[in-house]
């Protein structure tokens, strides 16, 4: 694979990292990748930290990356409501974070079912029966229904936590209306951020991720070659049998070995 490829699309979660903690080998296999001339870009659904945030967090880990590398759902999101130049109302359900992200591409955050736009759903670890029914009336209202990522679970250490996929899945059921658009990996929304990276053609890219459904589905919809790693969430491969990855690694460190295994 290093040789194979000269760039490296990185999920954060479950693939350079867990919890605090980063996953054995990734510090090496990022910085070497990156000292012999790789192009590296981290790509991330989850939406409680900024860009900036990860940045810092990476650096203090001892990556040698930069803040340009890192793609978030959440730009992906802002950038879309960049791109209406009326003042969109929206809520969210989502940390402060996210809504201060989502604000500055010039939106407004409302909590009134009656002049709420668009709902948006992502992770939100403080999420409870008040913002489901605020989020619901306005969907019933007539709203828009979106999502900043679709992941039904964001690994954590010791395991998993709910994530934004198990809160659609409840309100779709509570109103009737499905989910219109989703801004996260594997939409197009999201890669055409991370294309706009890209220094090489995406033919010589390998996006490597933990999840089925986000990271080697988004690589299999664009036409970009996936490794999937086993240091993150529990993927069900009898429910995605039509989802296949390249490779099949145990983790990141393995892009350095010089022998590789096509699944």
């Amino acid at each position: 694979m290093f040789d194979k490829y000269e760039g490296f699309i990185f999920d954060l979660d479950g693939t350079i990292y867990r919890g605090n903690k980063l996953i054995h080998g990734a510090r090496e296999t990022v910085n070497i990748l990156k000292e012999r001339g790789k192009d590296i870009i981290f790509v991330s659904n989850k939406t409680t930290e900024t860009a900036f945030d990860y940045y810092r967090f990476l650096s203090a880990k001892g990556l040698n990356i930069s803040y340009e590398q890192i793609v978030t759902s959440s730009q992906s999101v802002r950038k879309y409501f960049g791109n209406d130049n009326t003042s969109v109302k929206f809520f969210a359900i989502g940390e402060e974070k996210f809504i201060t992200e989502i604000t500055e591409s010039g939106a407004v955050f409302s909590r009134n079912p009656e002049e709420i736009e668009a709902v948006i759903v992502t992770l939100d670890k403080g999420v409870n029966f008040e913002k489901l029914e605020i989020a619901a009336k306005s969907l019933e209202n007539g709203a828009l229904f979106f999502a900043a990522n679709i992941d039904d679970t964001c690994p954590v250490d010791g395991g998993e936590i709910t994530d934004a996929g198990s809160i659609i899945i409840a309100l779709e059921k509570r109103t009737g209306k499905k989910l219109e658009d989703h801004f996260g990996k594997p939409s197009h929304h999201i890669f055409e951020i991370i294309e706009s990276k890209m220094k090489f053609s995406k033919d010589k890219y390998l996006i490597v991720g933990d999840r089925l459904l986000t990271d080697i589905k988004m690589g299999n919809d664009f036409g970009v070659d996936t490794a999937l790693v086993s240091t993150g969430v529990k993927n069900f491969f009898d429910l995605h049998s039509d989802i296949i990855p390249t490779y099949k690694i145990s983790s990141v460190a393995e892009i350095l070995k010089t022998k590789d295994v096509k699944v």
